[in-house]
């Protein structure tokens, strides 16, 4: 029975809390679910941890790259315990029910994280145009306390707006079903089962999304146009070889947040479908 409250004695009916039903349509694989999803988080977990261990320790990788992806590890660390943490639960106790303010919690941790992601990778990205770009001034330029500075503001960059944008959903009327088609409260979806005139609220999610999402990914882009010009200038081929493999792994990582991410959130309400979205939060969920 879906747990509403009723108003003023009517047919209508609040929400006061959801139900994820991410994966339930797939009642005989639940164990096997738990398990991978287990083992993926606990390899997440000690792999990211290893890393964040091994360059705090070791002196010759006390430099601003890994410094960087030290942040970028925690980041992950932080993103999957926000996400695939929740799944274990659902999976384990098969209660899929989330609390209003839980719900609220969750997608705010979400939306920070993400904001996050979208600062570090960016900051990743001009730390590689420095390096190869600028390689004699590259220990000017990337020094500690710059370094310091555009990781702490890569980190709280989106809290106000994220906080906000929370707020703005959550005090939408929820006054239909309470199903959520998602294994985690998202913006989307939560938009598209609220009721009244939402119009307002999706213009605010383009715009959040534009600011948070295609600026950052337009300074990569923008970045990556000089690095690869630069490359092709290198006068052997193991240079470029090296130099390529060095931002590769950072390039991938790149498309793949940005692109799900950019579908995801400037897609219109109405185009948004369940497969869809927990194909592409799987891709953009570390």
């Amino acid at each position: 029975m879906i747990p509403r409250d009723q108003i003023g004695g009517g047919n209508l009916s609040s929400v006061v809390e959801f139900v994820l039903l991410g994966f339930s349509d797939l009642p005989n694989f639940q164990g096997h679910l738990f398990g991978i999803f287990f083992l993926i988080y606990i390899f997440i977990l000690t792999g990211n941890g290893l890393i964040i261990l091994i360059t705090r320790v070791d002196s010759v990788l006390q430099t601003p790259m890994y410094f960087f992806l030290a942040n970028f590890s925690s980041l992950e660390i932080c993103y999957v315990s926000v996400t695939l943490a929740r799944i274990l639960v659902n999976l384990w106790t098969q209660d899929r029910s989330i609390s209003m303010l839980g719900c609220a919690t969750q997608m705010c941790f979400f939306l920070m994280l993400g904001a996050t992601e979208c600062f570090l990778l960016a900051v990743m990205a001009y730390d590689h145009y420095v390096a190869i770009c600028n390689p004699l001034h590259y220990p000017l330029v990337m020094n500690h306390e710059l370094c310091l500075q555009l990781a702490v503001g890569s980190w709280i960059g989106g809290i106000p707006v994220q906080i906000g944008q929370t707020c703005q959903v959550f005090s939408l009327p929820f006054c239909g079903s309470n199903q959520i088609n998602h294994f985690f409260c998202d913006i989307p979806l939560l938009i598209k089962l609220a009721c009244g005139d939402t119009s307002f609220n999706e213009m605010c999610v383009y715009v959040v999304a534009i600011l948070f999402a295609m600026i950052p990914f337009l300074l990569i882009l923008g970045s990556y146009v000089k690095i690869i010009s630069t490359i092709l200038k290198f006068p052997s081929a193991r240079g470029r070889s090296k130099a390529f493999s060095t931002c590769s792994s950072h390039l991938i990582v790149v498309l793949l947040f940005f692109g799900s991410a950019s579908i995801t959130y400037l897609r219109p309400k109405s185009s948004h479908s369940a497969g869809t979205d927990t194909l592409l939060s799987l891709f953009s969920t570390p």
